[in-house]
């Protein structure tokens, strides 16, 4: 690999052997390093490769801009606990969780708390990286001072949903998550149905309309209803009327109109999210 730039000590923009540009991390690998000159590999800790048309100059720079020990605490951790290897497609996830606790590091040694208002919400419909979250937060405290309090796993949450998505843009996930939170009491209100978001039904749900904004966010399925979703209309008509209600939501929160296929799918996992939640066909 050859530097094409460095950013400061710990931070420069190379291309590998592949010819694509990458921006790599390590401790005084900027200071060793001058424009052109091979890459010593010795002094390489982590291998990020921007994807999704990301700017690896901006990406870069970005880094740059995080202390070296937060930097180096946070993308170890992320590998300790699986969430990350030590070539990473996703730079924008190291770089969110980084700023996040530099941040969170300033306020604790200020003795400033934050209650997040989404912690029950996060631990109900993202309860796989809420568990990862939680992981995470304490192999960052194992490396970092002030100690940060265990709230900080919902933030961490939602940097890890984020993640999936080709926004980098945390706003996004907030809205993805009212608006689950508003299908699913549609659902509630229309089959006067109690607490049912811990079921099996409603997780298959909650895991279908998370892909469903990944889709959204790139190619939704057929605009043309096809035969399997003409079934699934036909089968479960109540379903498909709620699944219309909740595209409709969709549409107005995100701006987007479902496919008739999109729907059908909506359709076919209320109908089974509330036969599991008690017992009766739609």
């Amino acid at each position: 690999m050859k530097v094409l730039r460095v950013l400061n000590n710990n931070v420069v923009l190379a291309r590998d052997e592949k010819g694509q540009e990458v921006i790599l991390t390590g401790r005084g690998i900027g200071f060793s390093s001058s424009q052109g000159k091979p890459v010593d590999a010795a002094l390489v800790k982590r291998v990020f490769v921007p994807a999704d048309g990301r700017d690896p100059d901006h990406l870069a720079e970005a880094l740059a801009l995080i202390s070296e020990e937060v930097l180096h605490a946070v993308v170890t951790a992320l590998a300790e606990v699986g969430i990350e290897e030590r070539e990473s497609t996703r730079p924008t996830l190291a770089i969110a969780v980084a700023d996040h606790i530099a941040g969170a590091l300033e306020r604790a040694a200020r003795g400033i708390a934050i209650e997040y208002p989404l912690r029950a919400e996060v631990q109900t419909l993202y309860a796989t990286e809420y568990a990862q979250a939680q992981r995470l937060l304490r192999a960052i405290n194992e490396r970092l001072t002030p100690k940060l309090d265990a709230s900080e796993a919902t933030a961490l949450a939602l940097h890890l949903v984020n993640a999936g998505f080709v926004s980098g843009d945390l706003s996004f996930t907030y809205t993805m998550t009212g608006v689950i939170q508003q299908m699913l009491a549609v659902v509630r209100e229309r089959y006067s149905l109690g607490v049912f978001e811990a079921s099996m039904g409603a997780a298959r749900f909650i895991t279908h309309v998370r892909y469903l904004f990944v889709r959204i966010q790139q190619q939704q399925l057929k605009g043309q209803e096809s035969t399997i979703g003409k079934g699934i209309r036909q089968h479960y008509p109540e379903a498909t009327r709620t699944a219309q209600q909740l595209a409709t939501i969709v549409e107005l929160r995100l701006g987007q109109q479902l496919s008739e296929d999109e729907v059908s799918y909506l359709a076919l996992h209320v109908a089974r999210m509330t036969m599991d939640a008690n017992g009766t066909a739609t």
